[in-house]
Order: C-alpha cells, then structure tokens, then sequence
C-alpha cells in the first residue's frame, strides 16, 4: 500500500478526527448477492420482462403489489443466505476502534452489516433494510420484521390468501410494503437518515467509499460535502468511478481492490 497512505492512517489513527464509511453494493456482491441492476435483478410478469428501476417502484406496487412482493422476498432470502465476508468485519472493526468517531452510512438493504456485528446506532440504512416492512397506508412510522415464514421460498412462488394476511399492517390492516426507498420516492430523515447523513458528512476528516460507484443521489452529496470542507477520501472498488476520481482530484487515494481484501489491511494499520 502506499506508503503516504500508511502514514497518513496511522497519524489518523492517533488523532481525534471523525471517520465516516459509505458502503454500496460492491461489498455484497463479495458476499454472492448479485448486484441490484444485474441480471438477477430482472423480473417476468405474465410474457412481459421488467427492470429493477421498473419493479421497485410505489407506482408498480400500486397496480401488482404481490407482483412487487415476490420479487422482494425472492431477494430477501438471497440475502438471508449471504454470510458478511472479511469486508463487513473489517468495518465493524473500524468502529470498535473509533467509537464516537465513526459512522458507517450503507445503500445496501442486505442487512450484512449488522449481521457482521455492526451497532445499530451507528449504521445508517438510507435505502432501508429488506427484512422490515411497514405500513403503505402510512398510518404509522413503525417498521416490522418480515415473518420468517416466507424465508425459505422458492422464485416466483405465488402468495396465497394467508400469505397477505401476514403482510398487512397490525395496526390498519392496509398492506405493508417492503422498508426500501424506492425509485419514484425521495430520502427523508424519518426511515432514511437523510439529515443524519448529511450532518455527519459535514463532521468527517476521513471518509472510505466502498465498492459504490455514485448512481444515486445522497451518497454523492456525502462524498462532495467531505470534499468541500477540504476532508480525506479513500475510494475502495474494483473499477475507476466517481468517487475515486473525485478522491484523486482532491489529493485522496483510489485503492483498486476488492473490499475484502484493502478493508482488513487498512483495519491493520489503523492498529499497528
């Protein structure tokens, strides 16, 4: 590793600065889940093939919301099977490490992170979390655990009558609906943290970018708000992006590895 970066770590390390870690989909797909708008993300209703920016959507769970459920618990049991690999840990690390100083901010709705061990307190769901619903009517702020009867569930199994009794809100009886923010819908600071991200953007010194490559809106306002007030950015992936052009171009660094590979050894350095 670069031995500028090492140094620069290792007096990070000894300082009282904040460090904050924004994880895309690129640490997931290390774990097997296949990233959002792979092929796997692609979803047959009746002849007709949709896209993933088609299927989640509010406006296609208006018109087929058991269409737009299947598609979810099919990836929710992906995700149930996927294991958090050297990456995760490597993070949750990081903040056993930092404690008050660190935030993790995640797209990801796989839940691996938590999974790994990460606080719940520190870790920043802005897309949601699949294994959580909640009310579609909106008569409530509550999110609920998907029940555990549907793990398990072969692709496109149908959801039968006692099926949707399980996914309607206790308190309403209205539908529930996955706990993700979808492509017609905008952040908000209720179930996406979007000030919280914000803020912490605004009190970070270092900030790690891990495998995102900036196809959305918030985690591209972290990174230009960290560069603006002049903070450090470290850009994780296995191929050049956004956010490792905007690290370079602002004296940061571009690491082109795999996260569960860099994350450990920067874990390493923060100790030595």
């Amino acid at each position: 590793m670069n031995s500028e970066l090492i140094k620069i770590l290792k007096n990070f390390a000894a300082s009282s600065q904040n460090i904050t870690v924004l994880t895309g989909a690129g640490i997931s797909a290390e774990s097997g889940i296949p990233t959002f708008r792979g092929a796997e993300g692609y979803w047959t209703i009746g002849s007709k093939e949709y896209h993933p920016q088609e299927m989640a959507t509010f406006s296609m769970f208006s018109r087929k919301p058991d269409e737009v459920w299947k598609w979810y618990l099919y990836r929710l049991n992906v995700c149930g099977i996927a294991k958090p690999n050297t990456g995760h840990y490597a993070i949750v690390e990081m903040e056993r490490l930092f404690g008050k100083r660190f935030t993790l901010i995640t797209q990801n709705i796989d839940g691996l992170h938590l999974k790994a061990g990460s606080s719940h307190e520190k870790t920043y769901h802005i897309h949601g979390n699949i294994f959580y619903m909640r009310c579609s009517a909106e008569c409530s702020d509550n999110l609920y655990s998907v029940p555990n009867t549907f793990q398990g569930r072969p692709k496109n199994t149908d959801i039968d009558e006692i099926e949707q009794k399980l996914l309607t809100c206790p308190r309403c009886g209205k539908r529930t609906r996955p706990h993700v923010l979808w492509f017609d819908e905008t952040y908000n600071e209720e179930f996406f943290k979007f000030h919280s991200s914000l803020e912490a953007a605004k009190n970070t010194d270092l900030l790690i970018v891990v495998g995102t490559s900036g196809a959305t809106n918030l985690p591209n306002q972290i990174a230009w708000e960290v560069s603006r007030h002049k903070g450090l950015i470290i850009d994780i992936n296995i191929e050049e992006n956004l956010f490792s052009k905007l690290a370079v171009s602002n004296k940061g660094f571009f690491i082109q590895q795999e996260s569960s590979t860099a994350l450990p050894e920067l874990v390493q350095i923060f100790k030595d």
